[in-house]
């Protein structure tokens, strides 16, 4: 039978990244291109306690649970992030969600209509694209800097097309990794008060920040989310998304929205029309770890944060070599990327081509950017590839870079 797609998926059906995974499984081929934190620092001995704790406990545990999500992890969530990162929420104002993107999907259904026009940073996550491109919303980039979205192009943009959603990602976005300015977080978020523009705030790696201990303990205070920042003030203008997967594991499939009651009901019925709720057993596996075992959270977060540090640095060294030299880069304080401006008339479709027949892949910016606007660009992951890993692939990207400029 021939099957006849929808316009909007055939886009996504022919993804490179299906290319890359089929390529993977390869033994020698190294993937630098995708989402994903680094397996040895998974808390597996601790998550197999409480996984066995969980299960011997009661049958119930193995039943449908409330769709909103396990109420208990909700409300260690809202004390968690009251203590270590100022916000004012209860558990109430939570939704449990399979992963930062079905929250990004749920919002995006509840209020995106065909047409609507919504805002993104320039670059920004390919799964938020994704996401947008088959609600079929009308995409607006909006360039930033080092500091953040650049403020000026914002309200011009708002006043030009008054745009339902602003998607963002303050704390070392996906795929440069930037970490805003508070006084250009403050000059956002009056910006979307004004225009009454709903910030969704994508907060999945903003526990990953380098430097010292001091630089650490004092992060939340220099930089505030949106949603506290909204928060303080009695306001209800931002939806802040945070996620599990890049300081626990993926698998446990556990992110969570929280934001103005009104919107965590309607995600919420929408949530359970697609798969009732998110994993019970997996939630009540993470409370367990969380609250109740001998698992130490903010030690676990400043392990990765060390060993990221460290593998970011291997890279920042990599890129000393001749073979790229004429990249440009700014080197992030947090995430898991590292975002590259590629040699004048280097297209990153045509350099991953080339990468992958030496056997290494990489994002191509031109996926993280409506109308492949950042094709000069690439992101390439540094936490999960090991030591050896992250040599061999940076010098196959070298090799890949010195034949297209050798024919120059």
């Amino acid at each position: 039978m021939k099957f006849s797609f929808a316009s909007r998926a055939s886009k996504l059906l022919s993804s490179h990244l299906h290319k890359v995974n089929k390529e993977e499984r390869q033994n020698s081929f190294i993937s630098l291109a995708e989402e994903l934190p680094a397996e040895e620092f998974f808390p597996i001995k601790r998550l197999g306690e409480a996984a066995r704790m969980v299960l011997s406990s009661d049958p119930a545990v193995l039943q449908y649970g409330d769709p909103q999500g396990y109420a208990p992890l909700r409300s260690w969530i809202s004390e968690d992030w009251k203590l270590r990162r100022g916000m004012q929420t209860t558990a109430d104002q939570i939704l449990l969600t399979a992963g930062t993107q079905q929250a990004i999907d749920l919002i995006t259904r509840l209020l995106v209509d065909i047409g609507d026009s919504v805002v993104v940073e320039n670059p920004t996550s390919p799964g938020c694209l994704q996401v947008l491109e088959m609600q079929g919303a009308n995409i607006i980039a909006v360039e930033n800097d080092l500091e953040g979205l650049l403020p000026d192009r914002l309200e011009e943009q708002f006043q030009s097309v008054k745009p339902k959603l602003l998607f963002a990602a303050p704390s070392f976005s996906n795929p440069t990794g930037i970490l805003w300015s508070l006084e250009r977080r403050k000059a956002v978020l009056e910006l979307c008060r004004k225009y009454e523009v709903l910030i969704v705030e994508d907060d999945s790696y903003g526990e990953l920040h380098f430097g010292s201990e001091e630089a650490d303990s004092h992060f939340s205070v220099s930089y505030p989310t949106l949603y506290a920042l909204d928060a303080r003030d009695g306001g209800n203008q931002v939806l802040y998304i945070g996620s599990f997967s890049k300081t626990i594991a993926p698998a446990m499939r556990t992110g969570w929205a929280v934001g103005d009651q009104r919107l965590i009901r309607g995600m919420s019925t929408l949530k359970q029309m697609a798969d009732w709720q998110s994993s019970s057993l997996n939630q009540q596996i993470l409370y367990f770890l969380l609250h109740e075992s001998s698992f130490r959270w903010k030690e676990h977060l400043a392990l990765l944060n060390r060993e990221y540090e460290v593998r970011l640095k291997l890279v920042l060294e990599l890129l000393k070599r001749p073979g790229f030299k004429e990249v440009k880069y700014h080197p992030p304080s947090g995430g898991m990327y590292l975002w590259i401006q590629l040699p004048h008339g280097l297209h990153s479709e045509a350099l991953l081509r080339a990468s992958m027949r030496l056997g290494v892949a990489f994002l191509p910016g031109s996926r993280c950017s409506p109308g492949r606007q950042a094709d000069e660009y690439i992101r390439i992951n540094f936490s999960r590839p090991g030591r050896e890993e992250l040599l061999l692939g940076m010098n196959l990207i070298s090799e890949a870079i010195q034949e297209f400029t050798a024919r120059r």
